[in-house]
């Protein structure tokens, strides 16, 4: 493997000649199958622009009907109740694992600006971490781990199989993200893991096909088998967060079954690929503007509760979606609005089923637990409520046009807001950035965009104001959102701008980017 980014402090304790020959090897094993399965995804996508529909598939109906079941919970992932979710810088680190929340999704991807810096360090910062050696100063405020063993189990999510990692080239071609993301984390703490009666734990992001986790299925048979950890070690939850997704949950977890640690509902991006998916065909599928879709909208009430269903029927747990709300310090009235939101989320996943849901911030942790713990007690999780009472149909799954709300200009200014000051960040090597009390990171930026161009495209007029929405109308309010920001102290003149240009390219190109990521990746060092 050829190293391209530059070896910065301590990066030698990483990317080791070792770790490097692992990954290597991955990469050489699946990376052709990777590539195969990125180009089946546009064959599909192809398939439903030019008037096909998603189902469930009829050659996997013996899986569905089958009785099987996936590995029982794995050590430290018995109870999930609270996860915080935060990306791998060392503040995040410390304070997620200090959370007392029972998991930490440690995020290599939505919440990641994949800066070649952060990549690494985030490997240093969780190795370090398990060695208990961790550390961080800012601000004359010192944060390190607390000395109790009651800390938060790491649970990683590697980039999404269409992510390349540029820096690292075999063969002249870039690395698979994934594999790179997975691969230098398993080689160095997957037996730390192990030591410490835990496990090499892993999130998986916008999966699309069963075929596509059959893959990593593999890649976890083959990395266990290369460095002599025993089959079923590794432990995984796929995000339900494509809408193709939705119609192979059993299937997904049927590949995965060895294992499988559950399913989360990832409610943004699934609304991004409920766009994106179905982006040519008019008002089928037009969604008003992301504040006004809820989770008891009936296509998402139908999503969350075939999830649930799917995975206590096969003994795998159920994870409910993020609360992205800040609390803030010096508003005590937003916050007892905001908070009263998250705990009515929250109830309702709890009452659905749900065996845990996630939180953005760890002040989040104490509401999401006291509303978990009425519900389970002392049980672990409620595996036992097998939902029975579940019956969805693909119909139901499709229902996006019943969706209630409008599409008015302040929906569209903070989706153009949003976006800005998201992908300014983003350039700036930040991830998860805090916008209006709310947590934002790739997938809610994809929503903003996506948003705007499905809008555009269906000459949708705004609610209040009876303007049509237009590329013309879309450029005058960038124009005008920036120059409010460019108001704003911190304001960084270069990275608004490399936002603008990018922001443009996604959501008023006709032509519609997969993922914004990509080409912002590209304009990265």
């Amino acid at each position: 493997m050829e190293i391209t980014g530059p070896m910065l402090d301590r990066f030698d304790e990483i990317l080791t000649p070792e770790a490097l020959a692992f990954v290597t090897a991955l990469q050489r094993e699946f990376g052709a199958r990777r590539l195969e399965l990125l180009e089946a995804r546009q064959a599909r996508q192809a398939e439903l622009s030019d008037g096909g529909t998603l189902d469930f598939l009829p050659g996997t109906k013996e899986i569905r009907e089958g009785d099987w079941q996936v590995a029982p919970p794995a050590p430290g992932l018995e109870d999930r109740r609270v996860e915080i979710t935060g990306p791998v810088d060392k503040k995040m680190t410390i304070n997620a694992l200090n959370s007392g929340a029972k998991v930490w999704l440690a995020d290599f991807e939505d919440a990641n600006s994949p800066l070649w810096e952060n990549c690494v360090a985030g490997h240093l910062n969780l190795r370090d971490a398990l060695d208990r050696t961790i550390d961080f100063e800012t601000g004359g405020k010192s944060y390190a781990l607390r000395p109790d063993d009651e800390l938060a189990t790491v649970v990683v999510r590697p980039r999404g199989w269409h992510l390349d990692e540029k820096h690292a080239m075999v063969e002249g071609q870039p690395v698979s993200g994934s594999l790179f993301d997975f691969g230098l984390y398993f080689f160095h703490c997957a037996q730390r893991q192990i030591d410490k009666g835990r496990g090499p734990y892993f999130y998986l992001p916008k999966i699309e096909s069963h075929q596509e986790a059959r893959l990593w299925n593999d890649v976890f048979t083959r990395a266990q088998e290369l460095l002599g950890i025993p089959h079923g070690t590794i432990r995984a939850t796929v995000l339900i967060e494509t809408y193709p997704a939705a119609f192979e949950m059993e299937e997904i977890l049927h590949e995965l079954r060895d294992h499988s640690a559950g399913l989360n509902a990832g409610r943004w991006d699934y609304l991004f690929s409920v766009i994106k998916k179905f982006r040519t065909r008019g008002r089928e599928f037009l969604l008003p503007e992301r504040n006004a879709v809820t989770m008891t909208a009936p296509f998402m009430r139908a999503y969350t509760e075939l999830l649930v269903r799917t995975c206590h029927k096969r003994g795998a747990h159920a994870i409910g979606g993020m609360a992205a709300f800040i609390p803030s310090r010096r508003d005590p009235e937003v916050n007892a609005v905001a908070l009263e939101k998250v705990r009515a989320d929250k109830t309702r996943e709890s009452g659905d089923g749900f065996d845990g849901s996630w939180v953005a911030h760890p002040d989040l942790v104490p509401v999401c637990r006291e509303v978990f713990d009425g519900v389970l007690g002392s049980r672990p999780n409620q595996l036992d409520r097998l939902r029975e009472d579940v019956d969805v149909t693909a119909a139901e799954l499709l229902s996006v046009s019943a969706t209630p709300g409008e599409i008015t200009e302040a929906g569209l200014r903070n989706n153009v807001d949003v976006a800005l000051r998201y992908l300014a960040a983003w350039m700036g090597g930040l991830g998860a950035v805090a916008i209006h009390n709310l947590m934002e990171d790739a997938a809610t930026a994809e929503i903003s965009r996506s948003q705007i161009w499905q809008w555009i495209h269906n000459d949708i007029t705004l609610a209040d104001t009876a303007q049509q929405v237009t590329k013309e109308l879309v450029e005058r309010i960038i124009s005008e959102e920036l120059a409010r920001i460019a108001m704003e102290p911190g304001y960084d003149e270069k990275l608004f701008a490399q936002a603008t240009a990018l922001f443009k390219e996604v959501a008023l190109d006709d032509d519609f980017a997969d993922f914004l990521t990509l080409p912002a990746y590209a304009r990265m060092p």
